[in-house]
This record gives structure tokens, C-alpha cells and sequence, in this order.
């Protein structure tokens, strides 16, 4: 398993943005060949699928009430996930914790927590009305 860890959480007011990114702990890992998501939980709620995006990125996948304002993307020279967020309501406050499949190479569609193997400990959105 990888060891990921997320950057880029904060309070932003609602309408705003926030650019979330997910990378290796460890020096000489990559998931550079594993599908990456992104999921959130709020306080008192089960953790739920937000995006994911396939190893080469000619995939991505929705929650649909993110569809139209989350951008999920990777840049593999980067070894890098990123989720940019706009128009961000407070409904989306919550932690957002990435995650990676261990299966390599893998080309088909992302909706489950139960596709992903290794997980970061997240990191705290809040959105003020």
C-alpha cells in the first residue's frame, strides 16, 4: 500500500474555490499507475465518493452533486492528484481524504470506496454561509 497525504483544505466563504492535492508520503512511491479518488466526510455522516480519475487520467467520475463544479485531475511527472473545487456551497463541508486503487493500469469506471486501497488522513474543508 502508499502512503498519501493531502494538502490544501481550509474555510473559504460560499462561492469560493479551494484546490485540494494528494501526493506519496514516501519519497520513491508513486501512483503513477493507480486510479486516485477523492471522498469526504461530515461530522456525523458516512464518508461518501466525490471523484476519482483513472492512472492515465483519460477517465474521471463524479458524484453528480459535484458534477458541475469539481475538477478531479493528475499530473504523473508530478506523482500528484488534485481536486479544484469552485462554488463551493456549505454543504460541502467535510473532510476530503484521497485514496488509491491497488489495482495497476486498471481502465474501468470508479464509484465505490471498496474500489481503493491506501488512504490518506485527510484534510478539512469548511465552507461558511
Amino acid at each position: 500500500q502508499v502512503q498519501l497525504v493531502e494538502s490544501g483544505g481550509g474555510l473559504v466563504q460560499a462561492g469560493g474555490s479551494l484546490r485540494l492535492t494528494c501526493a506519496c508520503a514516501a519519497s520513491g512511491r508513486t501512483v503513477r499507475n493507480n486510479g486516485v479518488g477523492w471522498f469526504r466526510q461530515a461530522a456525523g455522516k458516512e464518508r461518501e465518493f466525490v471523484a476519482a480519475i483513472n492512472w492515465d487520467g483519460t477517465g474521471t467520475y463524479y458524484e453528480d452533486s459535484v458534477k458541475d463544479r469539481f475538477t478531479i485531475s493528475r499530473d504523473n511527472a508530478k506523482n500528484t492528484v488534485y481536486l479544484q473545487m469552485n462554488s463551493l456551497k456549505p454543504e460541502d463541508t467535510a473532510v476530503y481524504s484521497c485514496a488509491a486503487d491497488g489495482k495497476l493500469w486498471y481502465g474501468g469506471t470508479y464509484y465505490s470506496e471498496s474500489q481503493f486501497d491506501s488512504w490518506g488522513q485527510g484534510t478539512q474543508v469548511t465552507v461558511s454561509s
